[in-house]
């Protein structure tokens, strides 16, 4: 089956059509949010910025079925200030968040170690809909999303939680990825005991994988 390369202000036009309550705090131009996502590429290629695409549009690329409506980016603040057309709404020391038009763009900033080790070692190049755009590879997601797994467990974040797991699950079963050096790398930025949460998230995520398995056969 041929692949369509993915067009992203389509994929997060729809994600708000289908998102009513976001509709009603935020009415949604559909002509200006996709102009959004364009001007936010080209300034991107225009000042030669380093990014890494990451998040739910990333992963569209490896798994369907996912529905988003921000853009995730992997930048480094200095980067980042090169882009005043950029709202910025907030920032700490390893996120921010802005607007540009109708489109939010969360940020995931290098001054965090593990967030730099996949801009450096984890990307590739995808197309979308004529933009070849560097994005982060199977491994790099599944990295990213156990790294904050534990946090979301803190934060009693159910919905995320469930999300990320998902996503985890998907990746695994389609991809079969060692798994080996992604716990090396995260011993470098997780605590024993949220390295040992991780562990234990993915054995029982390994372990409902085989159980589907078992009775698609």
């Amino acid at each position: 089956m041929i692949h369509q390369p993915l067009d992203i202000g389509q994929i997060v036009r729809k994600a708000r059509v289908f998102n009513l309550r976001r509709q009603a705090e935020q009415p949604m131009n559909e002509s200006e949010l996709l102009h959004a996502v364009d001007d936010l590429f080209r300034l991107l290629d225009e000042r030669k910025i380093d990014y890494v695409l990451v998040g739910g549009i990333a992963l569209l690329q490896y798994v369907d079925g996912r529905n988003t409506e921000d853009i995730d980016l992997i930048i480094a603040l200095p980067a980042l200030k090169k882009l005043p057309e950029i709202e910025l709404l907030h920032r700490n020391e390893d996120f921010a968040q802005g607007r540009l038009g109708g489109l939010t763009i969360d940020f995931l900033l290098t001054q965090n170690r593990l967030f730099r080790y996949v801009q450096r070692h984890l990307t590739t190049h995808q197309d979308f809909a004529g933009r070849r755009i560097r994005c982060a590879t199977v491994e790099g997601l599944l990295l990213l999303k156990l790294y904050a797994l534990p946090s979301l467990y803190r934060q009693g974040d159910f919905v995320r939680v469930g999300l990320y797991e998902n996503d985890i699950a998907t990746l695994l079963q389609r991809y079969r990825p060692d798994l080996t050096p992604l716990f090396v790398e995260l011993q470098r930025h997780l605590s024993p005991t949220d390295r040992a949460s991780v562990q234990e998230i993915v054995a029982e995520i390994q372990q409902r994988i085989a159980r589907f398995e078992r009775r698609a056969n």
